[in-house]
């Protein structure tokens, strides 16, 4: 070959290097090279029917997203055959009780179509304090949802349970200061509030001064003490429980929350208020275990709305609009300027969600999630002893007993007194009659188990416990033997947290290490493990929806009526302990 024709590329590309078009050129390449995917990402459109609820209109357009906001939307006559809307947010909830980390959480809910969730972080703050909220804020801000945490306000939830911090009101300013806290949560201390207690009007008073909302949590109160409750600043409660309760609250100007989770459902109850209230009401889950947040979230309060009649814009304006404009949150509603936060349903019946934006960015699409898990750290405090079978045994002390009356779809409770079933000077479990024993053991130091009697739980064999025992987080546990009890109380003492179920044949456990009640793991094969020990839970007997969840409650003494702390029986409508046993 003639040495003239020879091919040398690197003198070549030295040669051309040189030449300053060439050089620009190469250099342009490069950059559009390594901007194109920011641009692809932080500039798009897309064309459907817009529903804008404030207006009450559906109109053909394009919304051109530009960053992380709506630039401009565009009327058009030819879009694509979809529904475009504002975000579904949940109004309260506690992300703890999905047994998920707000990372891992968000992954499973954006799929629905949830952008943003009004979020109480009492459970963790119950055992870790301050910290244990900074956790949850630092681990929301991993991912791309729009996480609002609350300063909760009674910890500990009373002075009859051991819980493993304090929240002061210092504490309670720092985290409005310094970590942008969005609200006072749920003020459950209701007699605190009516008897003008001086630390919790301190604590009012700090969220006036700060200019955030105060949540409420007053299952039960109507007429003047409700008045009273709502006229100290008071402005949502979530627990309302019958439509005359609600009604109360809703004329005193209360923003009532539906709630629809795992356990307390109250959809059914207070629906029909929202044909007249809709402006005031809102949308929840409260507690959502991690199976049911794969099902579905508030998409499918929304769908059963619908399907009842309710007006479609009534249910958007509380599933989408009013939590925003009652906490002045940062989430787009689908207007100029905004942030692109929206969903894409394929029509305005079933709600099915095809795509979910958050910032501008497609989080979802068709069912799956885009959010990637993270890392996370394990934080925790966990300090007690293993425990031996003589520790579960009550001692006779009469005929009769209080018995917690669990009832399935709420959090709940009734008082019945029954006849004990005495063996050897001991009063047993009767799983012949539904009678089992109940145990509260306190995780925080070593002391004698709290024991007692429950209903309605249906095991025939075993037990069953968790370290997810609101509000404290004791280990509660229900069982059918002592042994049983003590058997399954001591793998989560050994696991540091978590819930579990135990038959003389078989043993599941699902480890929560994080404050004994989330796990980093990732969410959906959480979801897998969670139901296959709810479903060892019903094969031994359960008749209860959610027997995981109903346990968690048995322990929430602000609920009414009969629950069991570490202290022993409280009568929640009393506010007062109560005796175990009585003669007849």
């Amino acid at each position: 070959m003639d040495e003239h024709y020879s091919f040398r590329p690197l003198e070549t590309f030295t040669y051309n290097l040189c030449n300053p078009r060439y050089f620009l050129f190469i250099f342009f390449l490069c950059r559009l090279c390594f901007l194109w995917p920011t641009l692809s990402i932080y500039r798009m459109k897309i064309s459907g029917y817009l529903v804008d609820v404030p207006n009450r209109k559906i109109t053909p357009g394009i919304v051109h997203v530009h960053k992380n906001r709506i630039e401009r939307i565009e009327k058009s006559e030819s879009v694509d055959d979809q529904y475009i809307l504002p975000g579904f947010i949940d109004a309260h909830v506690h992300i703890e009780s999905s047994m998920l980390v707000p990372s891992e959480f968000a992954r499973l809910a954006v799929p629905h179509g949830t952008v943003a969730t009004i979020s109480d972080p009492h459970e963790i703050g119950n055992i870790l304090g301050v910290d244990g909220v900074k956790y949850m804020i630092d681990s929301g801000h991993k991912v791309n949802f729009k996480f609002f945490f609350g300063a909760p306000s009674c910890v500990p939830a009373t002075v009859f349970e051991t819980a493993g911090a304090k929240l002061t009101v210092q504490d309670i300013e720092v985290l409005f200061k310094d970590y942008d806290v969005k609200y006072l949560a749920e003020m459950m201390n209701w007699p605190g509030v009516l008897n003008k207690d001086e630390e919790v009007y301190a604590k009012l008073a700090l969220a006036k001064k700060y200019k955030r909302k105060i949540d409420g949590h007053a299952p039960g109160l109507k007429g003047e003490e409700a008045k009273t409750y709502i006229d100290a600043g008071i402005s949502t409660d979530h627990e309302c429980y019958s439509k005359e309760e609600a009604f109360d609250k809703l004329k005193c100007g209360m923003k009532v929350i539906i709630r629809e989770g795992s356990a307390a459902k109250n959809f059914d109850e207070l629906i029909d208020l929202m044909n007249t209230y809709s402006e005031h009401m809102m949308l929840c889950s409260d507690d959502k275990h991690p199976d049911n947040l794969v099902e579905g979230h508030i998409n499918v309060l929304v769908r059963r709305a619908i399907a009842i009649g309710i007006d479609l814009y009534k249910v958007l304006a509380a599933a989408c609009i009013n939590p925003v404009e009652h906490y002045g949150l940062e989430v787009g509603l689908l207007k100029e300027g905004d942030f692109a936060d929206f969903i894409v349903v394929n029509n305005l019946k079933d709600f099915q969600v095809s795509k979910t934006y958050i910032n501008g960015h497609c989080v979802a699409e068709d069912g799956k999630s885009k959010i990637e898990s993270v890392k996370n750290d394990i934080i925790n405090n966990f300090k007690v002893s293993p425990k031996i079978v003589h520790d579960f045994q009550i001692p006779a002390a009469g005929s009769h007993a209080h018995v917690i009356k669990a009832l399935n779809g709420q959090i709940i409770t009734k008082i019945e007194v029954l006849a004990v079933k005495n063996e050897s000077g001991h009063a047993i479990a009767d799983s012949e009659n539904d009678m089992l024993k109940i145990t509260v053991v306190n995780r925080y130091e070593d002391c004698e188990p709290s024991v007692a009697f429950i209903k309605n739980f249906g095991l025939k064999e075993g037990a069953i416990a968790s370290s997810i025992a609101h509000d404290s987080h004791n280990i509660i546990a229900v069982g059918v033997h002592d042994d049983s009890l003590c058997k399954a109380v001591n793998m989560l003492i050994e696991a540091k947290g978590g819930i579990c179920a135990v038959t003389p044949n078989m043993e599941k456990l699902l480890s929560l290490p994080v404050a004994g009640l989330m796990t980093t793991q990732d969410g959906y094969e959480v979801a897998n493990s969670y139901t296959e020990i709810d479903r060892m839970a019903k094969d031994m007997g359960s008749k209860l929806d959610s027997p995981f969840m109903t346990l968690s409650f048995m322990a929430l003494l602000v609920i009414p009526s009969l629950k069991l702390s570490d202290f022993g029986l409280f009568d929640g409508e009393q506010f007062t302990f109560s005796e175990l046993f009585i003669n007849k």
